[in-house]
Order: structure tokens, then sequence, then C-alpha cells
């Protein structure tokens, strides 16, 4: 059987899954699993208020520290260069909010359980 090599190669240039963290803290690797942003922080356990969930009300608009969004529904509220709307976003690039990571199931290194972590927080 003969395979021809240029239908076996990729047109597509693979992109980094962005890392969506909460004040620096990493939580989550935003991998297209879910549909929006909201939904991806509400897997992890992170309580973002919500209403619609389809950007019209504006209830989960949330400030963005460093990163940016792609917006699947043209949100209906006016919003600063530096919010977004999960509910009804994508992150492009990786992505820091200015949302608490506490309850959240937060991203750690191999072998450190979240309770060490949390006790060399509490030490400092």
């Amino acid at each position: 059987m003969k395979v021809n090599l240029k239908i076996l190669t990729f047109s597509k240039i693979l992109k980094k899954a962005p890392i969506v963290s909460l004040d620096g803290q990493p939580v989550l690797l935003f991998n297209q699993q879910h549909p929006s942003l909201l939904i991806a922080l509400e897997h992890k356990k992170i309580q973002v208020f919500s209403e619609c969930r389809n950007g019209y009300c504006g209830a989960c608009k949330t400030k963005i520290i460093s990163g940016s969004v792609t917006y699947h529904t043209q949100p209906l509220v006016t919003l600063k260069a530096d919010e977004c709307l999960p509910c009804c976003c994508t992150p492009t690039s990786d992505l820091d909010l200015n949302l608490s990571p506490e309850g959240a199931d937060v991203v750690t290194r191999p072998g450190i359980t979240t309770a060490v972590i949390a006790l060399e927080q509490t030490k400092a």
C-alpha cells in the first residue's frame, strides 16, 4: 500500500491552550472542553455570580488583569477594555482574572498537596 505523505501532514498550527489564573494563581488550562469561560470556572468550583449566561445582563462582569478573550456571543453590556463577561467568552491567551481562587481546585505542582501549599501561605 502506497501512502501519500502530503495528505498526512497537518495544515493547521497547533496553539497552546491558555492558562487561566485568578489573582496570579493558575487554576485551569482552557482546552475547549467547555463552551464558555464561566462554565470552565464553575467546573473548577469557582463562584462567579451570573444570571442570564448569554451576555445580556452583565452580572458576571469580571476585571481582566492580563490576557485577552474572544466572544462567541456579542455582549449587550458596555464593557471597559479591562473587563470581560465569562458567560459568553473564551480566552485567546493566558488570562489572569481579578477573582479570588479561594475554594477553587487550584493547579499544584506534582508531589505537593494543596494542604501543604495552604500551610505555607498561613506561615507567610
